[in-house]
């Protein structure tokens, strides 16, 4: 007879330490509410770290016969974590009632830790200063991954970290720089800190107040797009815009990578999905440069910020881009899809699947004339085992299945496809402002609740890269 084999208690307990985690994270709103003298905000604060703070400590003091976690406990401290925190992180919105609609609010706190950037906000500028600050806080700490952050401040988890990192870490895989995953996760966190540091200094020497140097880099690191002004980037200057655009495409970079090259600079330009995901970002650019050149709707410098927005899953807007000719919105669409690199901050499927599921795909058309041939697939000189291929592959297969069921769920009310699609996609690649109704002028405030439900829960399977959400969902995931 099969029995649990989980030990639900660790579980408990690692992610009663992640609520902490969250309840202290709200201190810098908190701050902020205290200086732009928002004491109603404030006092939200305070009761949303306190609800937090003590859901924590209940689920901390769970008691486990096993001490160290392994891999099925480390999928589901994964998935239950980046579900519970969206819940905790909504809870500013609905206890100052800038937003008071519980899925509203949910909405924007998924998407926000998340990295998506979709909003139901209507009048962004009409909230306070503090929850757009926590707003884009939700960002910076759902770029790097919850998870990773928490095993890089907390050692003492055992083998499980090795396969917390590597479920959370975005990608088809995650690389272990060193013997300790702490030590790995570690060096993510000191870059990943390094380089939010570096632009909020660049900014304000850019002429950026505080204020929007803090929110702007918390958002632009993270690839998650939220910006306190109404309008996004497009107000920003030539120079403010160019500096986004160089941090949002380190951003869209393998992390481990960037650490790596620290140390061995000739690295970064050898390796193939850095090379990939250069080269489509100046071939788009290029096209989009012509295209909006031709008829006259923007310059070179819009068509490189949308580029780059897009292709990292930011979503910031320095042009209203659903207006461009349908050559430049279908080349935005594509590369919503594709996304960064994996092991970056940037969603969509990542170059790596790409570059991979081509391969393959060249090796089985040269099988189909040499069938007795031996072609490997390789990548930088590495034969790639097939278990990754299928990996790859299956991934793809959930995409687009996923995609395809909600296009169609969301057109049924008679919503026009492009809305459904691109909503769709935006969601599920955790991009952000998609076309026509979802457009970077609109946002998400029309869907039905319902509707927004099918949303977070895209958000959710986008960033947790499908698979581990649909590990948890089957039985056997749950027996011995």
């Amino acid at each position: 007879m099969s029995r649990l084999s989980l030990d639900l208690p660790a579980v408990l307990r690692v992610l009663g330490r992640i609520h902490l985690l969250i309840a202290l994270a709200q201190l810098a709103p908190l701050v902020c509410a205290l200086a732009y003298s928002e004491l109603d905000v404030a006092i939200a604060l305070l009761a949303s770290m306190a609800t937090a703070a003590s859901v924590g400590l209940v689920l901390g003091g769970a008691r486990s016969k096993t001490a160290p976690l392994y891999r099925r406990e480390g999928i589901l401290i994964v998935v239950a974590g980046w579900l519970s925190v969206s819940l905790l992180g909504a809870l500013p919105y609905l206890f100052s009632g800038g937003i008071p609609n519980l899925i509203d609010a949910l909405f924007e706190s998924a998407s926000g830790f998340t990295t998506t950037g979709a909003s139901v906000l209507v009048d962004i500028e009409a909230q306070s200063h503090a929850i757009l600050f926590w707003r884009s806080m939700t960002q910076w700490l759902g770029g790097l991954g919850i998870i990773v952050l928490f095993v890089a401040l907390l050692a003492g988890i055992g083998p499980g970290a090795r396969f917390l990192f590597r479920t959370e870490a975005p990608g088809p895989s995650a690389e272990i720089l060193h013997p300790r995953v702490h030590d790995t996760a570690l060096a993510l966190l000191k870059l990943y800190l390094a380089l939010t540091g570096i632009l909020i200094v660049l900014l304000l020497l850019s002429g950026l107040d505080v204020y929007d140097a803090i929110t702007h880099s918390l958002s632009t690191l993270s690839t998650g797009g939220y910006s306190p002004r109404g309008d996004s980037a497009t107000s920003f200057s030539p120079l403010v815009q160019m500096l986004l655009i160089v941090f949002m495409l380190v951003a869209g970079i393998n992390f481990t990578l960037l650490v790596t090259s620290l140390e061995k600079p000739g690295m970064l330009l050898k390796d193939p999905e850095l090379r990939v995901y250069l080269l489509l970002a100046a071939l788009a650019t290029l096209w989009i440069s012509y295209d909006l050149g031709r008829e006259q709707l923007g310059n070179s410098l819009d068509a490189a910020f949308q580029v780059v927005s897009i292709i990292t899953s930011t979503g910031y807007a320095s042009a209203d881009f659903d207006q461009w000719p349908d050559g430049s919105r279908a080349i935005l669409v594509a590369l919503m899809m594709v996304g960064g690199s994996a092991g970056s901050t940037a969603g969509g499927i990542k170059v790596v699947r790409v570059l991979l599921l081509y391969k393959a795909a060249s090796r089985e058309v040269r099988l189909t004339f040499s069938p007795n041939a031996i072609i490997p697939v390789t990548i930088a000189g590495q034969v790639v085992p097939r278990r990754v291929i299928q990996s790859a592959a299956a991934y793809l297969v959930l995409y687009v299945l996923l995609a395809v069921a909600a296009t169609v769920f969301l057109t049924l009310p008679g919503r026009d496809l492009t809305t459904a699609l691109t909503a769709t996609i935006s969601c599920l690649g955790n991009v952000g402002p998609g076309l026509a109704g979802v457009g970077p002028a609109n946002h998400f405030a029309s869907f039905t609740e319902i509707e927004k439900l099918l949303l977070v829960a895209l958000m959710w399977l986008g960033r947790l890269e499908i698979l581990a959400i649909a590990a948890t969902l089957s039985p056997s995931f749950w027996r011995r």
